[in-house]
C-alpha cells in the first residue's frame, strides 16, 4: 500500500536522495529520458534539509520506501540551489493576471519524482492534492518550470491544473513556466 504523507526525518531525505539520483537525465538513457522523463537539478542532503526545515515536503511511501515526492521549496529556501535561486528570480520578473509575482504569496515545486515501479498509478495527482493542502492556506500560487523536453512532466502538470505562463531558455533546454492558482 502507498500513503502520501509529508517527510519525517532523514531517512526520507535519503530516500529522495536515491529517488532522484536514479531519475536525473546523466543516469538514465535518452529512450528513457524521452518516454519516461527525467531530473536535471541535483540537490545535497544540506539543501534539502533547508528546503525541509522550512516546511516538509511530501511523499509517497511503499512500506518504508520512498516512490515519489514534490518537494516544497518557500522562500526560506530561495538561497542554497542556484537552478532554485534562478527560479525564483526568472518568476519574480513575471506577472499573472496583473498581478505582479514578486508581490505574490507563491511556493516553489523544487522537483516532483514518481519511481518508475509506481507511475500510472495516479501519484502524481495525489502528491500535488498534498502539496497543495499543505500550502494553499498560506500562498495563493504553486509554480514551477517543466523542461519541453519533458512532454510527460508537462501533460502530468496540465492534469493537475498548472497552466503555462512564460517560457524560459537554460542551458540547452527550453523551460516552461507553470502556475497553479489556489485562489480559486
Amino acid at each position: 500500500m502507498i500513503t502520501i504523507t509529508t517527510v519525517s526525518g532523514e531517512a526520507d531525505l535519503i530516500g529522495i536522495l536515491d529517488l532522484q539520483r536514479r531519475n536525473l537525465k546523466k543516469n538514465i538513457t535518452a529512450e528513457e529520458a524521452n518516454s519516461q522523463g527525467f531530473l536535471i537539478a541535483e540537490f545535497s542532503m544540506d539543501y534539502l534539509k533547508k528546503m525541509n526545515e522550512a516546511h516538509p515536503s511530501v511523499i509517497a511511501k511503499r512500506d518504508e520506501e520512498v516512490v515519489g515526492y514534490a518537494l516544497i521549496a518557500t522562500p526560506a529556501a530561495r538561497i542554497g540551489h542556484p537552478l532554485t535561486e534562478d527560479l525564483f528570480n526568472q518568476i519574480d520578473s513575471l506577472s499573472f493576471q496583473g498581478i505582479p509575482l514578486n508581490e505574490a504569496k507563491y511556493a516553489l515545486v523544487g522537483q516532483l519524482c514518481v519511481d518508475k515501479s509506481v507511475r500510472g498509478m495516479g501519484l502524481v495527482q495525489q502528491l500535488y492534492g498534498r502539496f497543495r493542502e499543505e500550502l494553499e492556506n498560506e500562498y495563493d500560487f504553486g509554480i514551477t518550470d517543466v523542461a519541453r523536453a519533458n512532454s510527460r512532466s508537462l501533460s502530468a502538470h496540465n492534469k493537475t491544473g498548472f497552466q503555462v505562463i512564460h517560457s524560459i531558455g537554460y542551458g540547452d533546454l527550453e523551460w516552461d513556466v507553470v502556475l497553479w492558482d489556489w485562489r480559486k
